[in-house]
């Protein structure tokens, strides 16, 4: 047998260059991956910002989800286009946040807590699926550093958002409201009162406060007198308003509550903190029904001298804060709120303990408490309004630990609007403490018994 030799084919070049085909050889989808996750970062934030979008939780939530829906889509298409790894599952969580933000955005509240009993076990599934799909369709180091994290967090705000609504409804059955809601315009406000007597006691929380945490001093003075205490809009069991709640808008609205809640005058009004500013503008804008006052480590109105300051209402700031606000106060809904909402109470009775803690852990709260803060210029400036008190009684409480420099010094002005007045420091009281406390909330309850039997009376105050 004869072997003929052969000629090896020659090779072509080209051919020894080109690559071998594998995975991703079509493009980069990692880049697509991370480029897209920021677009839809960058697209929540302007949208949130959109003028068509108004300033309120249900919107701006609805504003971030349809933002975070086109960063899911775009992996979904760009991957099909430009990759060999298509990723279609993406279009999975971009249809379902698209239909839940459209469904905010359009109906607002109307639907907001219908959603919030459907969207947490939903969006826990969807994330169930997409990790199985990714890990079958994804050969990519994208998944661990890009897509991974971002589905844990998915899942982490299912399970806060799923607890956040259980809990809520759990506590609404656990603290029934006492009192009643009564509407004051665009919305309700919680007013309850208890006791007998003249004149009736009208008590005002501090900032970021509710009803509740004035559970040693209500019933104190109850016993004495009628005394009313009430939650602002969006605190305790009051609903949300829809206007800036400066301290011209808290004292009207007060005062409508009274009146339509036939609370008889005249009023010894107490104010704690931030409050001191709102009984301060309520004096000064209602001076016929007002007949004595307690300032409890008050917030100091601006000096006369001092020029106005803007009012955050003025132009587009406060639409911009009010955005900033509904943004924030929406981490709520993921149950954040409920862990950095547990601080002190002081001593408070378990009861108001337990209500104050839950009222702080909604969204409905943090946005009040935040709002509150945006517009503390404008409080501080009207409450500057009542110049004079006259011969009325009042008696200011200033917490002798902790006070800032000059502090004092602020509390002594308050103290002169009066010519039948006394200003008390309280050793070793702190500024919480006035209410919180039971022996140092003591001193604010005699505080303003005083002022009752000072007004009975007609006689000067005991100092």
């Amino acid at each position: 047998m004869t072997i003929s030799p052969t000629t090896p084919t020659p090779k072509n070049k080209a051919q020894d260059r080109a690559p071998r085909s594998g995975p991703g050889s079509r493009g980069p989808i990692g880049w697509i991956v991370a480029g897209s996750f920021a677009t839809g970062l960058v697209a929540a934030l302007l949208l949130v910002a959109a003028p068509f979008i108004r300033p309120e939780e249900s919107e701006v939530t609805g504003a971030v989800l349809c933002g975070f829906a086109l960063g899911w889509a775009m992996p979904a298409v760009l991957s099909v286009r430009f990759t060999d790894q298509p990723q279609r599952w993406a279009a999975g969580p971009a249809l379902f946040l698209g239909l839940g933000g459209l469904l905010l955005v359009a109906f607002g509240s109307s639907v907001h807590e219908v959603l919030n009993w459907v969207w947490p076990p939903a969006l826990l599934a969807l994330v169930i699926w997409m990790m199985v799909r990714a890990n079958r369709q994804l050969r990519s180091r994208s998944k661990r550093w890009l897509l991974y994290p971002v589905m844990a967090m998915m899942g982490l705000a299912s399970i806060g958002g799923g607890y956040e609504t259980v809990a809520e409804a759990v506590d609404a059955n656990a603290y029934p409201m006492p009192g009643r809601l009564i509407d004051v315009g665009d919305h309700s406000l919680h007013l309850s009162c208890t006791g007998s007597g003249s004149p009736t006691v009208v008590l005002e929380p501090g900032a970021g406060e509710m009803s509740s945490d004035l559970g040693w001093i209500t019933p104190a003075v109850a016993r004495n007198t009628r005394v009313c205490v009430y939650d602002r809009a969006g605190r305790g069991w009051s609903e949300p308003a829809h206007t800036p709640q400066d301290g011209t808008r808290i004292a009207t609205d007060l005062h409508t509550l009274l009146h339509r809640g036939r609370v008889p005058g005249p009023y010894v009004l107490a104010g704690h903190s931030f409050g001191g500013l709102y009984v301060q503008t309520f004096a000064a804008r209602y001076p016929n029904e007002v007949v004595g006052m307690v300032l409890v480590d008050s917030t100091a109105p601006a000096s006369a001298s001092k020029p106005r300051a803007t009012s955050p209402r003025d132009g587009a700031s406060y639409d911009i804060m009010g955005r900033v606000s509904a943004l924030i106060s929406t981490s709520a809904r993921l149950g954040l709120a409920r862990l950095y909402g547990q601080f002190d109470y002081g001593t408070l009775p378990p009861r108001s303990q337990l209500e104050a803690r839950a009222s702080v852990a909604t969204a409905s709260q943090l946005r009040s408490t935040i709002d509150e803060y945006v517009q503390a210029d404008s409080s501080i400036e009207q409450a500057a309004s009542l110049g004079d008190f006259a011969d009325k009684p009042l008696v200011v409480l200033t917490a002798g630990s902790g006070s800032a420099a000059g502090w004092s010094a602020k509390q002594n002005a308050m103290a002169a609007l009066s010519t039948n007045s006394a200003h008390r420091v309280i050793d070793g009281a702190t500024h919480s403490s006035l209410v919180t406390d039971r022996e140092d909330s003591a001193t604010t309850t005699q505080a303003i018994l005083d002022v009752v039997a000072s007004v009975r009376s007609g006689g000067a105050l005991v100092r």
